[in-house]
């Protein structure tokens, strides 16, 4: 799952990276509205955590600038301004939520998981196809009663194809979901991690889950 920070205060914003990155998102990380709309508008994000005061362009004027040009990246609003007036701007501008400081990490990360969960229309947190689930927020992955262990990055490879079970998606589109902009390696990689995966899941198992589609990407679906 991709994230983008978008926080001025440099000392939090680069918390908030480091431990978001930590329990296992890819985030890109920026201190203005202006640089705000430049990623938002480049790349692919499953949510937004958005200050509201700002350089350049406010958090509130980011938000609607999105929602004109019909962005629907799903957006938590951090911010001081807590006050009633503040908060109905937000949400009729367009936030999904609006948390503010000073807040809890554990508090954030429900928020985040609860706004992924109503984007992807999930009820849960766990994602399931034939016996194999991935639980969301501990991070655990079972193929029957077996309990699996996956590096962070085959975790991140393994939600991102749960998440768009039955769905191809191509090589490009792993890396563009799962490496933020500092990473400078190749596609191959992704063989690499969907090998190592196939070993985990599929290998000892009858039923085959992960399969690749020559020339076009990879899928997890019942065949």
């Amino acid at each position: 799952m991709r994230l983008l920070v978008v926080e001025d205060e440099k000392h939090l914003n680069k918390t908030l990276t480091e431990r978001l990155t930590k329990i296992g998102y890819t985030v890109d990380n920026c201190f203005d509205g202006e640089d705000a709309l430049y990623y938002i508008e480049n790349t692919q994000y499953d949510g937004v955590i958005l200050d509201v005061m700002m350089p350049k362009i406010n958090g509130f004027e980011v938000l609607r600038i999105m929602r004109d040009r019909k962005i629907l990246t799903p957006v938590l609003m951090l911010t001081a301004k807590d006050s009633d007036e503040d908060i109905i701007t937000g949400l009729d501008t367009g936030a999904n939520d609006y948390l503010p400081k000073p807040f809890s990490f554990a508090v954030l990360c429900a928020r985040i998981r609860a706004m992924l969960r109503v984007k992807e229309n999930i009820s849960g947190n766990i994602l399931e196809i034939a016996d194999l689930s991935v639980d969301t927020v501990t991070r655990t992955v079972k193929r029957g009663d077996d309990i699996i262990e996956l590096s962070s990055k085959e975790y991140s490879v393994l939600e991102y194809l749960m998440r768009n079970k039955g769905i191809i998606v191509s090589k490009e589109k792993i890396e563009e979901n799962i490496w933020n902009y500092e990473y400078e390696g190749t596609s191959d990689v992704i063989k690499v991690y969907i090998h190592h995966l196939r070993k985990k899941i599929d290998d000892k198992y009858e039923k085959k889950l992960l399969h690749t589609i020559k020339n076009v990407g990879y899928v997890i679906r019942e065949d």
